[in-house]
């Protein structure tokens, strides 16, 4: 199993820390594909301001010389915040991890990568209340406050809380394909799917009693994607004018309803390319695209490859011929898919 070291501090945010457990313990096909263990400078016990308990890990840092990915939660408090520092220990044990290991970061975790110099020259995101003070503290970075998750292929970085669970779901699809991130979802009872350039939040008044959300039609949107659906007939269906429905649906999803139906195109396409034996042509149809030059632009455009260059990547090998995908195969074209991708996961929404 892939094994991913998370490294908990003191002052840990909850939810940052219980997400990867769950998600990627979640994470089936059929057998568990990952390993989870956690881990803190000298294997003591942390504690969290939050909710008033502690965490007792099975491991001290020297456990991350055997991970095959380091995840850093979430922190309340503590100098990575106040004046950008790290312990020296876990500065190197974390530099030494970065050799072997894919590095990821939850909310406020992105200040322990960059205290620890690793994410200098990158971009990367943190919450969005915390903008302000990271880029006074590392003003290397190429910080995006306003998306929900960054993927740079190596490293990848995500918004508070519940972006945690998106970039989690993220990780699994491109380790192992849709397929197994959207069961992995199913299990969490969770979204399966939000495209890491979302703006992580929007804020604007109560709405009108009188207005109504967009969700019902993008709903209806989502059933009807191989449908020509242009904003008259959306605004229609919402029973709003086109200039309210189209301020509306950017309030509460952050994209425009052009935009967010691409990218839910997209994914439906590379959904039926994992698992169907269905033409370019068909799923081009069956996606919304009508042809498949459209479908070739639209799914390069998010990953940089093509229909059949990403159908054999992420399709499932014949039983017998390899069993499960093995390490090499599976770092080879999340590296490929997923550096190729990255650009166009980190675009502003």
């Amino acid at each position: 199993m892939h094994r991913i070291a998370m490294v908990v501090l003191e002052d840990f945010a909850t939810l940052d820390v219980g997400i990867p457990g769950q998600v990627f313990w979640a994470a089936l096909d059929p057998d568990r594909l990952y390993e989870i263990v956690t881990c803190t400078p000298g294997g003591l016990p942390v504690r969290t301001s939050a909710a008033g308990y502690s965490l007792t890990p099975d491991h001290d840092l020297s456990v991350l010389k055997t991970a095959d990915t380091v995840l850093v939660p979430g922190i309340h408090g503590g100098s990575a915040l106040t004046d950008g520092t790290i312990d020296p220990s876990l500065r190197t044990a974390l530099r030494e991890a970065a050799q072997h290991s894919r590095l990821i970061s939850i909310c406020t975790g992105a200040f322990v990568l960059a205290a620890a110099g690793l994410l200098d020259g990158r971009p990367a995101t943190t919450h969005w209340r915390n903008a302000e003070r990271f880029r006074e503290l590392f003003p290397r970075v190429r910080l995006r406050p306003d998306v929900l998750f960054v993927d740079d292929g190596d490293v990848l970085t995500s918004a508070g809380v519940s972006a945690g669970i998106d970039l989690c779901l993220h990780v699994i699809r491109r380790d192992h394909g849709s397929k197994v991130a959207n069961r992995t979802a199913k299990r969490c009872v969770t979204a399966p799917f939000r495209e890491g350039g979302q703006a992580q939040y929007i804020e604007r008044p109560l709405p009108d009693p009188l207005d109504t959300s967009t969700a019902s039609t993008r709903a209806w949107m989502l059933e009807n994607l191989q449908d020509p659906l242009d904003l008259n007939a959306l605004a229609a269906h919402a029973r709003m004018s086109v200039r309210t429905f189209t301020r509306r649906f950017r309030e509460e999803t952050g994209l425009s309803p052009a935009r967010w139906l691409s990218r839910l195109r997209v994914e439906h396409a590379r959904h039926l390319l994992e698992t169907t034996d269905l033409s370019v042509d068909v799923i081009a149809r069956q996606a919304g695209f009508g042809t498949a030059v459209s479908l070739r632009q639209h799914l390069h455009t998010a990953v940089g490859v093509s229909p059949l260059a990403y159908r054999q990547a992420f399709r499932t090998p014949p039983a017998g011929a390899a069993g499960a995908i093995g390490t090499a195969t599976a770092v080879g074209r999340a590296t490929a898919i997923g550096a190729a991708g990255a650009a166009a996961l980190t675009q502003p929404a």
